[in-house]
């Protein structure tokens, strides 16, 4: 099976699903309300088995990769645009199959969690569950878009073409901004558009870029936009520092990164809880991994030129979302914030340029899409039993609804890195990687642990703790379904809490990799207590052994010494 298309079937999946979404009749079909509720039904069922399609074939897929072999593994590479050194080329190596992995585990979750987003009253009162908003648009158009969009998650992270990258880069907006704009709450225009606007501003910024790449890899042979070939690249130094501008301006967009965070919590306030998880959970980790994949890998010299401004903006940025999150009276808004803070804390692990920062990153961004998009899916049952996104319309629920509570409090205190669980590893590796190079950084983020533990406990004792409000009296706790939502990522906080290696020693090979195109080794440890300056590795070990074995030379010169003493008085005898 080395040779069987896992990626691109793994793409194909969800689109093949879609396809079949949108040929079912839609709600203009002949029929009364109990028809129409069966298609809506057959929908929701389709996608759900086409999510999970998706899931079996990309674990089956990850059980075979091997962390010896290749560094880019399950390749395809055909061309698509000859006359441009435009392919099809696809490849995984441990950071993209970590973040393939996440996303399809994410999406099933996400369409369970979202099967009444776009049911009016009649409906989800019929099915015995909250009832939501109605949205404008049709339940077989949403799922769809969905879907589509996993196969474009699926894409970019698997491109191994930079054109193809920012095909699928651009291509995730549509339906993301379908999603915000026509099935969001509130302010949906005006923060759909936001979000368009923003990033048609990065990606426009890229290409650019993109093409730039291109018209310089013609100076050395026939132009590509192959991956591996532009890494091998010779750019001056003002032309890397131009590209990658233009580059990580529009990941930093994507991701966000302050100062360019303003979309993100206007978008995520206004989605449905569902699409709020693909959004904060999947779509923000295309902006970091562009960072570590191409920033890096193709810019070296340039990246270790913009390094200093990255670290203030990244510190900026931990510190900023923590503390405007405190301040938030918005659930869903309070959320946002936090992200802008652990989007941070990556960028900062990325661009420490050590192995543990940028394995604590890529490890980070997996913790992160788990644990934020338990919390906002939380969040979303709540205010679908409220009606109400506001943290002081709460108070009291674990009184009424522990189960909720409970996986609120988990979702939570993964928000805050507790140690046993998953983002606590991911958060220490990131700060240790830091520290060995910017000490004053990791310093100051490591404040934002603790303005963590402020907006997330404080949250949690406003809405779940005190008297039961009277509105609150009757509300249910979860359901079979909101709890299979829920609970599979509750147990992936838990379990990659306790035992991250497995994930960690798929990432250790690409990020050595990185390292290596980067000529960034890590700094060697150093010892205070040293005359001539600092001591490597080596040094101390043999200063230990010489400590060590001090007591046996000394032990040694005795004996000798009285050895010598014996037979000098048996010669004078």
């Amino acid at each position: 099976m080395s040779n069987f298309p896992w990626l691109t079937v793994a793409g194909a999946i969800p689109l093949a699903g879609a396809v079949a979404i949108m040929l079912t009749p839609g709600r203009s079909a002949p029929g009364g309300d109990a028809d129409r509720r069966a298609r809506d039904l057959l929908v929701k069922q389709i996608a759900l088995v086409t999510t999970l399609a998706t899931l079996a074939v990309t674990i089956a897929m990850a059980v075979q990769f091997k962390t010896g072999g290749p560094r880019f593994q399950f390749t395809q590479t055909y061309q698509w645009i000859p006359q441009f050194g435009v392919h099809y080329a696809v490849g995984v190596d441990g950071i993209a199959l970590v973040l393939i992995l996440m996303t399809v585990v994410l999406m099933p979750v996400v369409l369970l969690a979202s099967w009444n987003d776009v049911e009016g009253p009649p409906e989800a009162q019929a099915a015995g569950e909250p009832a939501r908003p109605r949205s404008r648009g049709s339940v077989k158009s949403y799922f769809a878009l969905m879907l589509v969009l996993e196969t474009m998650m699926i894409g970019v992270f698997a491109a191994t073409d930079v054109f193809l990258f920012y095909v699928f880069f651009e291509a995730m907006l549509i339906p993301m901004y379908f999603m915000i704009g026509s099935y969001g709450v509130g302010q949906r225009q005006y923060a759909a558009v936001k979000f368009l606007l923003y990033s048609l501003l990065g990606g426009l910024l890229m290409l650019v870029a993109v093409i730039a790449l291109y018209v310089q890899s013609t100076h050395t042979g026939p132009g590509t936009f192959l991956f591996a070939p532009l890494t091998h690249l010779v750019l001056s130094a003002t032309t890397q520092k131009w590209l990658f501008l233009g580059f990580f301006i529009a990941f930093a967009i994507k991701a966000p990164l302050w100062p360019f965070h303003t979309w993100l919590p206007d978008a995520a306030t206004s989605a449905q809880p569902g699409a709020a998880v693909i959004l904060v959970g999947v779509l923000d980790k295309v902006g970091t991994f562009g960072m570590i994949r191409y920033c890096l890998e193709l810019f070296p010299s340039a990246a270790h030129y913009f390094t200093p401004l990255i670290i203030v903006l990244s510190v900026i940025g931990v510190l900023y979302g923590a503390i405007v999150a405190i301040g938030q009276a918005d659930m869903k808004r309070l959320i946002a914030y936090t992200s802008v803070s652990h989007m941070g804390l990556i960028t900062l692990g990325i661009f420490a340029m050590t192995s543990q920062g940028q394995t604590g990153a890529t490890l980070y961004m997996v913790n992160h899409g788990f644990a934020t998009g338990a919390l906002f899916i939380i969040a979303g049952f709540l205010i679908a039993r409220r009606r109400s996104n506001l943290i002081s319309d709460y108070g009291g629920v674990q009184k009424v609804a522990p189960i909720l509570a409970g996986t609120f409090l988990i979702a939570g205190l993964a928000g805050l890195s507790l140690p046993g669980l998953s983002t606590f590893v991911s958060e220490f590796l990131v700060l240790v990687g830091t520290f060995t190079r910017y000490e004053a950084a990791a310093v100051l983020a490591t404040l934002g642990i603790i303005l963590a533990a402020i907006y997330i406990l404080w949250m949690y004792q406003r809405t779940m703790t005190g008297p039961v409000r009277p509105e609150l009296a009757a509300m249910p706790d979860l359901k079979g379904r909101e709890l299979w939502a829920v609970g599979p990522l509750i147990a992936l906080i838990i379990v990659l809490g306790v035992y991250p290696k497995p994930v960690i020693d798929i990432i250790n090979p690409a990020v050595n990799a990185t390292q290596t195109q980067l000529n960034s080794p890590d700094p060697a440890p150093t010892h205070p207590a040293t005359a001539t300056g600092t001591s490597t590795t080596s040094d101390v070990r043999h200063r230990m052994r010489a400590i060590h074995h001090v007591p046996a030379q000394a032990a040694a010169k005795s004996r000798i010494s009285a050895s010598t003493k014996n037979s000098r008085q048996g010669s004078s005898t």
